[in-house]
């Protein structure tokens, strides 16, 4: 028999500075399997969530994730793969995933595509960075990115991260971009226009093809965040009104867990100008066999590591298979018909400032609440735990006071929406003293959260 070429305690210690040996043994709590497992799953129900609760988070599209789509990614096939094997071994992943490329491209009228950044808001560095590329390519040294003042906050982080400098652009009294704003930032040294749209307002800026022409005109690209494809799905594509690139966030516009930190994805598609640029590898399809194509000397290099999250992405495409392109379409109009009833019913109670339509999502405000009666946005986002609904968007985007976001999604009831819309009704009805001290049904009612950002406590006390 060999001899054990595993190092014993004394050689490991040997190998090790005094001071990074213990001198006692650590004190960690002796604690039963079963007390650990209930603990954990006693916490585990305290949690709101889409399975046990109505979530209508306006802009994050928390919406139903069918589980038919888990057990599928789940299989064995898919689950059990690995980045090192070799492709011949890959094949039917590879074919998966070039399948992928093609109906991203097909949605979103971008015929480029990268499945391999790691989530939306790297998609949209990764954008931005296939898109320096492509001016330091072109010996253009143009260095601004236009984002709207009611953008995604990371909009404008991910123009830092890329090196450019943003610059805001207001909205008119209609809640889309203001024209004459737009026309006097326009020059030759900027690079990329961003814009969501439909935008956080939900409403859907007619205006983009004349601000993709403009834009265009002095050279420039833009991208368009795809935060909200949810609304828009088999009904127009952003390529088509003039977008060069953009991002999906396959778990909201399709199917996929969504929160908690991870695992996510975000595609990009690019169009053919752009496509030279994009992250290598993609997935190529020669002499009827799949592989990832490295071969891309204009590409920007990897930004993540391996090829991508394929396990959201087999959600995704299990999601969109299911579904076809007249099952997509109904998705955002069912979408839209949703995001409509609710404004329709809590509108009078809750004023829309921007439009009597929305597309599939709203801002509401609850600033005569709080002039009339003290009873602030997040007052009623409290009070609605205590009815057992998680609270929409709250303080977002910020041009709306005391605003409310709310986005039902595609899934969800008219007896649900009917159930959440009363619960509105009876809690702007209570007084402000109830409010202001909900939510009485949990645990934890109001933490400081401000401290809580600025003064984690992430370390465990066997003490505590």
């Amino acid at each position: 028999m060999p001899d054990c070429e595993v190092l014993q305690d004394r050689e490991i210690r040997d190998l090790l500075p005094e001071t990074a040996v213990a001198t006692k043994p650590l004190a960690l709590p002796e604690l039963s399997e079963p007390d650990v497992v209930r603990h954990y799953t006693n916490l585990s129900t305290l949690n709101m969530s889409v399975d046990t609760h109505f979530y209508p988070l306006g802009s994050c599209t928390m919406k139903y994730n069918p589980k038919r789509n888990e057990r599928l990614a789940g299989l064995p096939g898919m689950a059990h793969v690995h980045p090192y094997q070799t492709e011949s071994s890959l094949q039917g992943m590879l074919e998966l995933l070039y399948a992928m490329q093609e109906m991203l491209g097909e949605i979103s009228g971008l015929p480029c595509v990268s499945l391999q950044p790691a989530a939306g808001a790297h998609g949209e560095l990764t954008a931005l960075m296939t898109a320096v590329a492509y001016f330091q390519h072109r010996g253009e040294a143009r260095t601004k990115v236009l984002t709207p003042d009611s953008a995604h906050g990371t909009n404008p982080a991910s123009a830092t991260m890329a090196g450019l400098t943003a610059v805001t652009l207001k909205s008119g009294a209609d809640g889309c971009v203001d024209m004459d704003d737009l026309r006097s930032k326009l020059d030759e040294d900027v690079a990329v226009l961003m814009i969501t749209n439909p935008n956080t307002l939900g409403l859907f800026d007619g205006q983009v093809k004349e601000i993709a022409e403009l834009v265009h005109d002095v050279g420039g690209l833009v991208y368009l965040d795809g935060a909200n494809m949810n609304a828009i799905l088999g009904v127009t594509r952003p390529g088509d009104f003039g977008a060069d690139m953009m991002h999906f966030n396959p778990h909201k516009t399709f199917s996929g867990p969504h929160g908690g930190g991870g695992p996510g994805a975000g595609p990009i598609c690019v169009n053919e100008d752009l496509g030279p640029f994009l992250p290598k590898p993609v997935v190529g399809l020669r002499d009827n066999e799949y592989y990832l194509d490295d071969d891309r000397p204009l590409s920007i290099g990897r930004v993540r590591s391996f090829f991508g999250n394929v396990g959201v992405l087999v959600r995704a495409y299990c999601y969109i298979l299911s579904h076809g392109p007249d099952g997509l379409k109904k998705v955002s109009e069912h979408a839209v018909l949703n995001a409509n009833y609710m404004l329709s019913r809590i509108r009078h109670i809750l004023p829309v400032p921007h439009g009597n339509r929305c597309m599939h999502e709203f801002v509401a405000s609850a600033e005569t609440l709080k002039k009339n009666k003290g009873i602030t946005a997040m007052d009623l986002a409290k009070r609605l735990l205590d009815y057992g609904f998680h609270a929409p968007t709250v303080y977002f985007p910020l041009v709306v006071p005391e605003s409310m976001m709310m986005e039902p999604t595609e899934t969800e009831s008219k007896e649900t929406l009917d159930a959440f819309c009363e619960a509105l009704f009876r809690i702007t009805e209570e007084s402000s003293e109830t409010l202001h001290s909900a939510p009485t049904t949990t645990l934890i009612s109001r933490p400081d959260e401000v401290t809580a950002a600025r003064k984690p406590v992430v370390t465990w006390n066997p003490g505590d």
